[in-house]
């Protein structure tokens, strides 16, 4: 009878590093992806086209700065991303810092660049694959800064589901969550036929109960929160440093409406 248990949740430490590295052909590829990432960081421009071909799409209308956008992305980080990870992974049984060894293991990039407009198409791709995502509608939202994203992100997930994916088993080293794929490419087709009504939001514990973190999740769930979110922040760098160092928890003046949240996932 074959074992349906994910290699995360059976295989040894070891076994599990060298899976998430992989052979040459995904070390060629990881070095690819971490040279666009350098470059787009270099080159301003590149995320300004990003960031207009939101707009003309009506996805954003806010106007952030490059600080802007690092900075409020370090807020996502701090006040969502890292404690609600934290919390998931320790109801798993799974070690938080192990677990980030393994992501930066199978793909660098995905953890220096947590807005994605400094990643490439299959770096944002991967890190969807890679993650059990409190919720994935973000992503699928930012893809649109490439004319086919949504298109290869349904490919990609799919292959994945079949066994057929070139980072089948890089991925598959960290991902401990056996249906999420399948849960995945479920919500990316209905989110290409225009319903975005149900992404499949994960599981938290009690960081739920917290006003600060139920605001930070509202407001950072999606691109537009997030967008409004940096475009209000201040606009250099040594004030955003300040602001940085000061705000140790999520501010309530800055949340997001849940109506405005419903919207933006329409």
């Amino acid at each position: 009878m074959r074992d349906e248990t994910p290699p995360r949740l059976r295989e040894s430490p070891l076994q599990l590093m060298r899976a998430a590295v992989g052979g040459p052909r995904q070390l060629g590829g990881k070095l690819a992806r971490l040279g666009r990432t350098v470059k787009i960081y270099a080159d301003p421009r590149e995320v300004e086209r990003r960031l207009e071909r939101l707009r003309s799409r009506g996805m954003i209308t806010g106007r952030p700065s490059r600080w802007q956008l690092i900075f409020g992305g370090l807020d996502m980080l701090r006040f969502v991303i890292e404690p609600a990870s934290r919390e998931y992974y320790e109801s798993k049984g799974i070690g938080f810092g192990f677990h980030q060894v393994l992501r930066v293991l199978d793909d660098p990039v995905s953890m220096i660049d947590p807005t994605g407009f400094y990643s490439d198409r299959d770096t944002i791709i991967g890190h969807l694959m890679q993650v059990t995502h409190l919720n994935p509608i973000y992503d699928l939202q930012i893809l649109d800064m490439f004319d086919d994203g949504l298109e290869q992100l349904e490919r990609q997930v799919e292959a994945m589901v079949e066994g057929r994916h070139p980072r089948q088993q890089t991925i598959g080293a960290i991902v401990e969550d056996p249906g999420y794929h399948r849960r995945l490419l479920e919500f990316v087709k209905a989110y290409r036929a225009g319903d975005a009504s149900a992404p499949p939001v994960r599981e938290q514990g009690k960081l739920r109960e917290d006003p600060h973190f139920a605001a930070a999740e509202r407001t950072f769930a999606t691109l537009p929160g997030f967008i409004e979110y940096a475009d209000k922040l201040p606009d250099r760098f040594l004030p955003l440093l300040r602001r940085l160092r000061a705000e140790r928890r999520f501010p309530l003046s800055a949340a997001r409406s849940a109506s405005n949240m419903q919207s933006s996932a329409a």
